[in-house]
């Protein structure tokens, strides 16, 4: 039996087991939903093809099909402090928060539930019962397990996760905050985060997606996000990855935005062995739009992946993606930006950008911009660039009395200025720049000076 078999027979049986595990069987459409995703999983397996897999062409995930991850079914939760959250992610006392520890969520910890303003924040289980039409309408119709093997195996364990849903017209007073945290365990574990995020009509929300760990060994986090706009809805969305250095984090998000509806999303990458940011946005009405950050960087051998998906499916629609790449040592990053503007979407606008530094000669980086056009009447671009800090700019500030590490220092920093300063909730720009210049030589002696 290969390594690959054997781990793909402990995810089955642990899904056995996980089934029996349920005091109740729940409603219908759930149990219908997630045998749906054992089946696809079954099917599709791990994309560890090398030939025909253009999604997966540059990221090699057989390492990770190979471990065999356990699904921990006794989570504790009470033995984790709020300070040790403190330590890891972003964090504010005004802010709505949703803490869920392996995958489970810690009442303790979260301060959700309904507020005054309307805005519901709860664990998926008490909500799948007191608001099941609407999760029933969108729970697992937006992210398809159908053609993905990761979102079919978190689909096939759909049990405790995050739904948050905002009415129409109404505004949370707080950003809301869903923290997700890996604990050290003697065995690698795999957990499943789910979320569910909803937002009516002229409503507007800001969200904060936080992976942090306890571990430094390994563990797999294969997490799945569905968010939903409405008409006129506003979405401020934020993503904040730092994983154990072992570990394997795989991230699937799909958006669907109603008319005259705005999506802005800034992602943040830094941690995990291997990691893959799978963003997809349906712009399906005119009037919609979305406004795509990233900031990634890279060290060590660690493989970070930017998959990011625009379908423009109606006329009068925007999008906008930029992302950049600081990338060290013997590190690799992808970046695959698609952009669809089909045949009725006229009037659409959209841009794409990547930008990479490469800090040394054994860095590498995969960046793939590309537009797929059947309409006539659009204004599209595309772009990437990959080099190392320009000679010109070192020697003009060295010129001016700096020394070469305090001036590659100021390079770098000013190369990723643009993305974090962009950030308008201040504590996480703030842990944003904690760990960036942490992460660069000779930084906190220019803090010093």
């Amino acid at each position: 039996m290969t390594q690959a078999q054997a781990s793909y027979d402990r995810y089955r049986s642990d899904h056995r087991a996980f089934e029996s595990s349920l005091t109740a069987d729940g409603p219908a459409w759930l149990q219908a939903i997630r045998q749906q995703g054992i089946e696809s999983f079954n099917r599709l397996g791990f994309p560890t093809a090398t030939r025909g897999n253009e999604r997966w062409k540059y990221t090699n995930v057989t390492p990770l099909a190979n471990v065999v991850f356990e699904y921990p079914f006794d989570v504790d939760t009470n033995g984790i402090s709020a300070l040790d959250i403190k330590e890891l992610a972003p964090w504010d006392e005004t802010w709505t928060r949703l803490v869920f520890i392996d995958g489970s969520f810690s009442p303790t910890l979260s301060t959700g539930h309904l507020s005054a303003n309307g805005l519901m924040a709860a664990n998926l289980v008490d909500s799948i019962s007191e608001k099941s039409e609407l999760v029933e309408k969108y729970l697992g119709r937006i992210a398809n397990a159908e053609d993905d093997g990761f979102a079919a195996i978190n689909t096939a364990h759909l049990r405790d996760g995050a739904f948050v849903h905002v009415p129409d017209g109404s505004s949370p007073d707080s950003p809301l905050h869903l923290v997700f945290l890996t604990t050290d365990r003697p065995k690698a574990t795999v957990s499943y985060p789910r979320s569910l995020i909803t937002v009516g009509r002229h409503s507007r929300l800001t969200v904060v997606e936080s992976y942090v760990s306890l571990s430094h060994g390994p563990y797999l986090t294969d997490t799945v996000v569905e968010i939903v706009a409405g008409e006129g809805a506003e979405i401020d969305h934020f993503r904040y990855l730092m994983e154990s250095p072992d570990a394997f984090h795989i991230g699937t998000t799909r958006v669907n935005l109603g008319p005259d509806s705005t999506f802005k999303s800034t992602s943040f990458a830094r941690g995990a062995r291997l990691a893959r940011n799978d963003i997809s946005v349906l712009l399906d009405a005119p009037g919609s739009s979305c406004y795509l950050r990233g900031l990634y960087f890279t060290s060590g051998t660690q493989h970070i992946d930017n998959h990011i998906t625009i379908d423009h499916a109606r006329p009068h629609t925007t999008s906008d993606l930029f992302f950049k790449g600081i990338l060290n040592d013997k590190s690799r990053a992808v970046f695959s930006g698609g952009v669809l503007v089909r045949k009725n979407a006229q009037k659409t606008n959209a841009r794409q950008a990547d930008k990479n530094l490469i800090l040394s000669e054994g860095a590498r980086v995969n960046t793939k911009p590309s537009l797929e056009i059947f309409a006539d009447d659009v204004q599209c671009t595309h772009g990437a660039t990959a080099g190392a800090v320009a000679e010109e700019a070192l020697f003009y500030m060295r010129s001016r009395g700096l020394d070469e590490e305090m001036a590659r220092t100021l390079l770098v920093s000013g190369f990723a200025s643009e993305i974090i300063d962009g950030v308008f909730l201040q504590p996480l720009q703030d842990t944003m720049n904690r760990l960036f210049s942490g992460a660069l030589p000779g930084f906190k002696a220019m803090e010093a000076a």
